[in-house]
């Protein structure tokens, strides 16, 4: 009861520690001695001394002693050990509970010689004959030859040990042989070896082709005056056990040949087998489909593979997951024969199944209604534990996986067995989500969960990627418009478009690229919005009439990984063909061609004007511009009352033919009387003069992020944050009326401490369309000149100005 409980077989002793009490613990093992004093375990102590600790069933403990272990109490017939362990939590053993547990067991008369083979070692005891003794003896003189075998002393001792090897033999002395490993012992009435099963001198030797560990020996020990030999050799099966049609197979020979040296004749006393140091009767044994054979030359055990009293364990082989079966038999053999008399053969033998590999269970059990990833890993036997997850390549404890989104639980079944359930919600950072098609998003749980299993700690992994499909998907949508010279394309992010990326006929549309060609491109994370000008490279030309032209600007939204296409948007406006043209005062004329779409074999740098010498200043792979004076290229002019028209074409040639494919007749009408000839001569050039005059004007005023003027703060960004002597870049444009012959002048410009530009105090930023001589940091103005979005440079002024702030004496002044 409790969390020991012990049971006595013949020789050994078995404690077994509860696997509900000491689950997850970490112990040490320490055997007390008849003085109290506790002597901690190893390997090396426990092979020496008849100590064995095993796993009997997933995370039960064993511990077994011999009756002539180093530290049992042994008393008649009753022997008596006593354990000590510590119980942690962690594995420094620092705050260790201590558990003692005594425990005795009776057992005699001993026979003549009795054999142990445990797993760890190997233990013989031979009873020595004691010879007559001369009645009234007295010795009143120091035995001679104690003085030459100094080792042999005391009343009754072991004096040494040869072990017979094939080739030589080997005397080893009692200190010697303790310190190579080997146990001894006496008692009243035997000699004990104990050989650890790694030890040097044992040999392998074969006996109806099972394999024996061998190991032939003669004790030496005084008993008074007089030394005595008994043959202490020890042997036990290291193999024999074969595993066919889901049967276990184990074979041990009769009267083994090593043990039997001298032997003639040989009768079966005792046969029982049984599980865990636990005899099953023959009754027992049927139940759980046991077969125990006797026959002439072996003795035969058959366990079914699974059968009741043995257990699966976990077991990792190259990475895969597999289990054994495992189960801890033992044989006990008694036999006369007309040498030893009775041998006591016992045999504990823990026999484990090959690997066998097990397919695992993943089920995803994922709850739409609460946007949650449900998956169920397993069932996995007891002795597996989860100890990690592997998320986006980084390792997380179980303990700190909540931190993270994922929610574990553990389910226990009847039989022992248990299965993980991971939880993660549908937003986690970490669950990757893809649009699909339609209104369908899918969500991806991709996780590695690392295990361990006890007590062997062999690691495994299971990768766990599942997914699930709901129908949440909200796609981008747009809207568009124009304003006479600009396309407008404004896009409402949605839920599935977070690493798509935006393309202009297969063009990746990036915050730079769109300033190399003075786009306007903002996203504010909620929309995306481009303006593109009329006459622009990716702007598309789909129809040419007198009532407008067709221009419209395609955007592809794709997929981040694959570029693959995921959605199009289109916006298409009709612009006046007075767009293409500039009838300059001056006589200079700017005539834009366009390419339209489904012309492939057109080339706009081949464009030419009636004079085929008159060749476009700017080419793009849509437009061709040209800039000439009416006077030149070979326009054409009429003249009536009332107005003067200048003609000319825009023509095609392909490459060695002279008569054009194309024609574009474009036509400029001037005013006759706008149009003043004078002729005069002066000595003196007068002055220039405005004659001044009033009417309506359309200005506006903007500022720009930096000094090439490409993209303005939308009215959204306002108030914009600057920092002292930061540069703001203004920007005033006359917008109407658009005539050639007006200059915009900036007169004054000043800033105040409020949004009124009345109130006090005031700063002059501009005097007089000047400078402010007492900035410390003046003004500067920027060139403006003709592009595609600046028609008249003229109507325009571009300054920089450093951020200042308003001080009343050493105090600063704020609205």
């Amino acid at each position: 009861t409790g969390p020991m409980r012990s049971e006595c077989l013949g020789n050994l002793l078995r404690i077994t520690l509860s696997a509900e009490y000491f689950e997850d613990k970490y112990l040490s093992f320490s055997v007390v001695d008849q003085s109290g004093i506790a002597w901690e375990l190893d390997e090396a102590m426990a092979a020496q001394c008849g100590y064995t600790v095993t796993y009997s069933s997933w995370r039960s403990i064993e511990f077994h002693a011999s009756a002539v272990s180093c530290h049992s109490h042994l008393e008649r017939d009753v022997f008596t050990v006593t354990i000590q362990i510590k119980v942690s939590c962690t594995p420094d053993m620092k705050n260790a509970t201590t558990h003692l547990k005594s425990a005795s067991c009776c057992y005699g008369p001993w026979s003549p010689r009795e054999v142990v083979c445990e797993s760890n070692y190997m233990e013989v005891s031979v009873r020595r004959e004691i010879p007559q003794l001369i009645k009234d003896f007295i010795q009143d003189v120091p035995e001679d030859w104690i003085l030459v075998f100094p080792e042999a002393k005391g009343e009754d001792s072991v004096w040494q040990i040869v072990f017979h090897q094939p080739e030589e033999k080997k005397a080893l002395l009692v200190s010697d042989a303790w310190s190579a490993g080997y146990g001894l012992n006496t008692t009243d009435t035997s000699v004990l070896l104990r050989i650890p099963q790694t030890a040097a001198q044992i040999q392998l030797v074969k006996d109806q082709g099972i394999t024996f560990s061998v190991v032939r020996s003669s004790t030496f020990y005084k008993h008074r005056w007089v030394i005595l030999m008994v043959d202490t050799t020890v042997a036990c099966p290291a193999d024999g056990v074969d595993y066919v049609n889901k049967t276990i197979t184990w074979t041990v020979p009769k009267y083994i040949p090593s043990l039997s040296t001298g032997a003639t004749s040989f009768k079966d006393v005792l046969v029982e087998a049984g599980v865990d140091l636990h005899k099953l009767s023959d009754k027992e044994m049927s139940s759980r489909k046991y077969v125990l054979l006797n026959d002439l030359n072996a003795i035969t055990m058959k366990i079914p593979i699974g059968a009741e009293g043995g257990h699966y364990k976990t077991s990792v082989s190259n990475g895969q997951l597999g289990e054994k079966y495992t189960i801890n038999l033992f044989l006990e053999h008694q036999w006369e024969d007309n040498k030893w008399g009775l041998t006591k053969y016992t045999i504990i033998k823990e026999i484990e199944t090959p690997f066998e590999q097990v397919e695992l269970a993943i089920t995803n059990s994922s709850s739409l209604s609460k946007r949650l990833m449900n998956v169920t890993v397993g069932t996995f036997l007891p002795d597996v534990e989860l100890v990690n997850l592997t998320i986006e390549g980084v390792t997380v404890p179980v303990p700190e996986a909540d931190q993270h989104g994922y929610m574990i639980y553990r389910t226990r079944y009847a039989n022992g067995s248990k299965a993980y359930v991971i939880q993660v919600p549908f937003d986690a950072p970490s669950i990757k989500k893809e649009y699909m098609r339609e209104d369908m998003r899918a969500f991806t749980l991709n996780v590695t969960l690392v295990f361990i299993t006890y007590p062997s700690s062999e690691t495994f992994i299971v990768p766990i990627i599942t997914m699930s499909a709901v129908r949440d998907a909200v796609l981008p949508s747009a809207r568009g418009f124009c304003d006479g010279r600009n396309l407008h394309l404004i896009i409402a992010h949605g839920n599935v478009d977070q690493n798509w990326l935006p393309f202009i006929s297969d063009w990746h549309l990036t915050p730079e690229a769109a300033q190399k060609y003075n786009y306007n491109l903002w996203d504010n994370g909620t929309h995306l919005a481009i303006s593109v000008p009329f006459l622009s490279p990716h702007v598309n030309y789909e129809g040419f009439h007198t009532s407008g032209i067709k221009a419209s600007l395609y955007l592809t939204l794709k997929d981040g990984i694959t570029l693959a296409n995921r959605r199009d948007f289109s916006i298409s406006c009709r612009f006046s063909p007075s767009e293409l043209i500039q009838c300059l005062p001056n006589g200079t004329v700017i005539i834009t061609a366009i390419k339209l779409v489904g012309v492939a074999d057109l080339d706009t740098s081949l464009l030419v004007l009636r004079d085929r010498q008159c060749k476009p200043s700017l080419v793009t792979e849509k437009t061709a511009t040209f800039r000439f004076n009416v006077n030149a290229c070979g326009t054409s002019r009429k003249f009536n009352s009332t107005t003067m028209t200048y003609e000319n074409e825009v023509l095609y040639f392909r490459p060695g033919n002279d008569t054009p494919v194309s024609k574009l007749k474009f036509v400029c009408w001037y005013a006759v009387k706008q149009t003043v000839d004078v002729r005069y001569e002066s000595k003196k050039t007068p002055l220039p003069h405005i004659k001044p005059g009033f009417g309506s004007l359309a200005l506006s005023m903007k500022i720009f992020k930096e000094k090439s003027y490409s993209e303005p703060y939308q009215e959204w960004e306002y108030p914009v944050v600057k920092y002292l002597r930061d540069a703001l870049y203004f920007e005033v444009e006359l917008l109407q009326p658009k005539d050639a012959r007006l200059d915009l002048n900036l007169d004054d410009c000043w800033a105040t401490n409020s949004q009124s530009q009345d109130s006090l105090p005031q700063w002059p930023i501009l005097i007089n369309g000047c400078e402010n001589s007492e900035d410390s940091y003046r003004t500067v103005f920027h060139e403006v000149n003709y592009s595609l979005r600046v028609e008249f440079p003229q109507h325009m002024k571009r300054f920089e100005v450093r951020m200042f702030t308003f001080v009343q004496g050493s105090n600063l002044l704020q609205e």
